[in-house]
Formats: structure tokens, C-alpha cells, sequence
């Protein structure tokens, strides 16, 4: 995807791979290089980098507005949390983060107050700079689902993670098949 245009409006957005919390002005010259789990990535075509842009303003990008929010009832369920990871996405890779491999485990607690959700999950390099951006997300994703109470994500650095680790989709996704 590659899609060149002017921002509509400021936006709020996170510097990749800094995650640093910027705004960038209205008439700011982008290019939606990603399109995936309810965000865009955006290339600043005047040299500013990457940006990941919440589908939530997705009207400056002259999109629809998207949620990331799970509108799910009932009782806690496991396969929530897992779908709600498969939202995640790498800014620079177009498979999810459950796809490749980068969640090690994934345990419930009961809590008096709802589930407690611990996630272990790794990078595809130990140096990659998204990681805290990343965990944040998954994090706030899996905090959006009924039932929880409480959810953390911890990088973790052992086993280091390889290729192997790459679901069928994934390895599909990317070629590698």
C-alpha cells in the first residue's frame, strides 16, 4: 500500500520506532505505507520517518474512522486475548505479532475483581525499538476486553526468537513458502 496525501487535520501520532507521542499539523504531506489492526503507518514525505496513526483519526487520513475497541458479552474468553494480538502489528512487517511468532505465553488468573492477563512476548531482534510500543498496545487491547481487570506485557529475551517461530500464515504473508 502506498497511498501519498495531505493531512486533513493535526493528529496525534507515535514516532516509530521511538514511541514517542508527537502531533503532526494539518497539510502535512504523508504516505500510508501500512494499513492493519484498526492503525495506519505513515511515511512524513518532507523526511520526518514513521508514524503509527490510531484508527480512531482516521478521518485526517480521508479514511473511515476505525475502532480497535473488541465490542464483545458475556464471560471472559481466552480466544478474545489471542484475537485481539492478532491486531497487533509490527509497523514494518505485515504480519501480526501471535503470526511471527512473538508470543511465548499467554496465562489467565482469576482475580476477586475479573482475569488478570500475563503475556510473554519477544521481538525479532533484541535492538528493535518497537518494543516497548508494541507491548504498550497489546496491553491496552487486551485491558479492552470484558473481564479483565488487569493485563501485562513483558519483553522477554530467551529463547531469542528465529524464523521458525513464523506461523503458516505468516511465512505465506511474507513469501517465504
Amino acid at each position: 500500500m502506498s497511498d501519498s496525501l495531505l493531512l486533513l487535520r493535526a493528529v496525534d501520532a507515535t514516532q516509530i520506532p521511538s514511541g514517542h507521542s508527537v502531533t503532526l499539523d494539518e497539510g502535512t504531506p504523508v504516505t500510508i505505507t501500512q494499513s492493519l489492526g484498526g492503525t495506519f503507518t505513515v511515511h512524513v514525505d518532507t523526511g520526518g520517518g514513521l508514524f503509527r496513526i490510531s484508527g480512531k483519526d482516521a478521518d485526517a487520513l480521508g479514511r473511515e474512522k476505525q475502532s480497535t475497541k473488541v465490542v464483545a458479552e458475556g464471560p471472559f474468553n481466552e480466544e478474545l486475548v489471542w484475537s485481539q494480538l492478532r491486531e497487533v502489528y509490527d509497523p514494518e512487517i505485515p504480519v501480526n505479532i501471535v503470526d511471527l511468532g512473538l508470543i511465548y505465553s499467554l496465562e489467565v488468573q482469576d482475580l476477586p475483581e475479573g482475569r488478570k492477563v500475563l503475556v510473554q512476548m519477544t521481538l525479532t531482534a533484541p535492538g528493535c525499538g518497537m518494543g516497548p510500543s508494541l507491548a504498550a498496545e497489546a496491553r491496552q487491547r487486551i485491558s479492552d476486553l470484558p473481564g479483565v481487570a488487569e493485563a501485562d506485557v513483558h519483553l522477554v529475551w530467551d529463547p531469542p526468537w528465529g524464523p521458525e517461530r513464523i506461523s503458516t500464515a505468516g511465512r505465506s504473508k511474507l513469501g517465504l513458502d
